[in-house]
């Protein structure tokens, strides 16, 4: 049976001789499009025909893209004064998130991507990016001419953080009002399709990061045309959306409608849904069930594969099982335990949320068992955590070292560069880019960028300016840096956070990109570093400070079974060398060869690995791995042939 691909109805939609406008307004009684000229004059104004439910709609001839127009709404009250409001399925706001609308024609671009499928979750290399500091123009073209170094590092994916527009011309995006809107000063929807088509061309899929719990303070209109709104949940952002009240199924539509939106009329190849735990629902099908389906099933009309991946902080499984088992389906979701206990082994802090990492044993228990809290007690947060996830596919779970959150959420913005040694930071992108799931890397972070990634905004109300100041000195209070945060208004706090890719260039920064090009290399390569590839073993010492990981067989989750030769992945943690055992399943009797080691010469290390370790028939065997090193073995009587890194 055909399927029948979606195609947006609210808003403005160019039809034969004009352009249909269709808006959901049940505060109003009435509804009015007005037209303006190229000057910004009022060109005519015509009602919309009320089509029950609240809905208003009609086509006006003549009218085309490239029309700037706003929707008029009339008050129950007769004696109230109407009110001009841009669209709430704008898909332009070409003068920003109080000017009015543009009509726009997603069919009018020239796309040159017909060929392209898309990617598998087993298959991403993810590399977030925020478009205003990734280039010097700050804009979705300024991005394009990097695009072919990043697939040449070993980068499948990049992963836009949210575009969606905001207030002023500087933000992180997560205060989005018009949601449909690519941002103007990025250079609106246009833009946006010229950066997906050309990572297309380069071999590159393409996430976005959406926001569908809040919208940010300014600019907002939608609680001016609904109930979008409800005082049932609340969230750390206000007010949380009604997803299950009375005239929910509207702002249901919203959402549902926006995800395939971007998905159709900008061939996105993945979503990134930011903090779901989040969003509140107790309908019978949850929200973001219904998202992910409905994307799903557009994808497949489309015959492309579009992947949804979930920011939670549950630890929940629900978000990764199928509808039929109660689950949300989708494909993926983030896994900050990863991170955290990763940043509490190498640099020791332990306040706030960190307190409930132990390092080391944190880590591995990460390794074997995707979360570190999967049902167990979290002194931070005073209760258990969590639920086991051993039945899930590692290749559904996205580890990192660095993101957005956990750099920009500091009051300083410090990359890892900055809180860890230069032998640490290897170490921590051996254990991301040789563990046993998707990783993500944080733009700059794999020439180990020193410049800072700020929290920056551009709000016109000076209240709210001095409310989001205090806010952050407020939220940083837990970590004793209340007195150290920079200015988000600041156009300067903004610079600062730009790239600096001049660095590359320099000693250490040249080493670092070195790294991370023969780990992704390797990840190519070695088919049981595939994520949920192989059957993972672990062991570890905490007092030691060491971990090894052992690849081999095949997953018990894995649909097919994984041909590659075993690894042993040896991290030391310790500030002293170590004597490691390579006890583990998996790794055979014979001689192992060293393939990789983060203390190697090229990477601006001592070579303090040696070439080569024999494992003996009893298993007993133990190599000496220096103080923050990484090294992955392999057996010797193997091809190596095409090896390129050394120890």
């Amino acid at each position: 049976m055909t399927q029948t691909v979606w195609s947006l109805r609210r808003g403005a939609v160019v039809v034969d001789g004009g352009v249909r406008f269709s808006v959901w307004a049940p505060l109003a009684s009435a509804v009015a499009v007005r037209l303006f000229d190229c000057d910004g004059g009022v060109a005519g104004e015509h009602p919309l025909d009320a089509h029950g439910g609240g809905v208003f709609e009609a086509t006006v001839p003549g009218v085309a893209a490239g029309a700037d127009y706003s929707f008029v709404l009339s008050p129950f009250d007769a004696g109230s004064p109407s009110w001009s409001l841009p669209d709430p399925i704008s898909r332009w706001q070409p003068r920003g998130v109080h000017g009015p609308s543009r009509v726009v024609d997603p069919d009018a671009f020239p796309w040159t991507d017909a060929g392209w499928r898309g990617v598998e979750m087993a298959d991403l290399v993810l590399y977030e990016l925020h478009v205003g500091t990734f280039s010097a123009e700050g804009t979705f073209d300024g991005a394009i001419p990097y695009l072919r170094e990043l697939r040449e590092l070993g980068v499948t994916a990049i992963e836009v953080m949210p575009v969606a527009e905001f207030p002023g011309r500087r933000n992180w995006g997560y205060d989005g009002v018009f949601l449909y809107a690519p941002q103007s000063s990025y250079g609106g929807p246009e833009g946006l399709r010229r950066l997906v088509d050309a990572a297309h061309r380069e071999g590159l899929a393409v996430f976005l990061d959406v926001v569908y719990n809040h919208t940010g303070p300014e600019g907002s209109v939608l609680q001016r045309y609904g109930e979008y709104f409800t005082a049932k949940y609340h969230t750390p952002w206000g007010r949380g959306f009604n997803t299950d009240g009375p005239d929910s199924d509207e702002v249901r539509r919203y959402f549902v409608d926006n995800a395939l939106h971007w998905v159709t009329d900008f061939h996105v190849d993945g979503l990134r849904f930011d903090a779901t735990d989040q969003i509140y629902d107790f309908s019978a099908q949850h929200l973001l069930e219904e998202v992910a389906t409905a994307v799903h099933v557009q994808a497949a009309a489309l015959g492309r594969r579009v992947l949804c991946v979930a920011e939670t902080e549950a630890n929940d499984p629900r978000w990764l099982r199928a509808p039929e088992c109660g689950g949300f389906g989708f494909d993926g979701q983030w896994d900050d335990d990863f991170h955290h206990a990763l940043r509490v082994a190498l640099t020791g802090q332990r306040d706030g949320y960190y307190a409930d990492f132990d390092g080391v044993p944190s880590i591995a228990k990460a390794l074997r068992h995707r979360f570190v809290y999967d049902g167990n007690y979290s002194a931070y947060r005073r209760k258990r955590r969590g639920r086991s996830v051993d039945d899930v596919s590692r290749d559904r779970f996205v580890v990192f070292v660095q993101n957005h959150d956990q750099v920009g959420n500091r009051a300083e913005g410090e990359r890892l560069t900055q809180l860890a040694t230069f032998a640490q930071c290897k170490l921590a992108a051996a254990a991301l880019l040789l563990s046993p799931y998707v990783p993500l890397l944080f733009m700059g972070e794999e020439y180990g960028e020193r410049n800072p990634f700020l929290y920056f905004v551009e709000h016109g109300d000076s209240e709210l300016v001095e409310s989001v100041r205090v806010g952050r000195r407020n939220e940083f209070k837990a970590f004793g840096w209340a007195e150290v945060v920079p200015d988000p208004q600041a156009e300067d706090t903004f610079l600062r956070s730009k790239l600096d890719r001049s660095r590359r260039e320099q000693p250490g920064h040249q080493e670092t990109l070195r790294l991370y090009r023969d780990l992704l290399a390797l990840r190519r390569r070695e088919p049981l570093l595939r994520p949920g590839a192989a059957a993972v073993a672990v062991a570890h010492d905490g007092g030691a400070g060491w971990i090894v990981a052992g690849y081999s067989g095949t997953d018990s989750n894995a649909g097919a079974p994984a041909n590659g030769a075993p690894l042993a992945v040896v991290l030391n943690f310790a500030g002293e060398p170590r004597e490691v055992p390579l006890a583990l399943p998996g790794v055979a009797p014979g001689r192992w060869q060293c393939i990789l080691s983060t203390d190697a010469g090229r990477y601006g290390g001592a070579g303090g690995v040696p070439a080569a370790v024999d494992v003996l028939a009893d298993g007993a065997a133990a190599v000496r791995v220096p103080a923050y090193a990484a090294a992955l073995f392999k057996p010797a009587d193997l091809d190596n042939s095409d090896r390129r890194e050394g120890p």
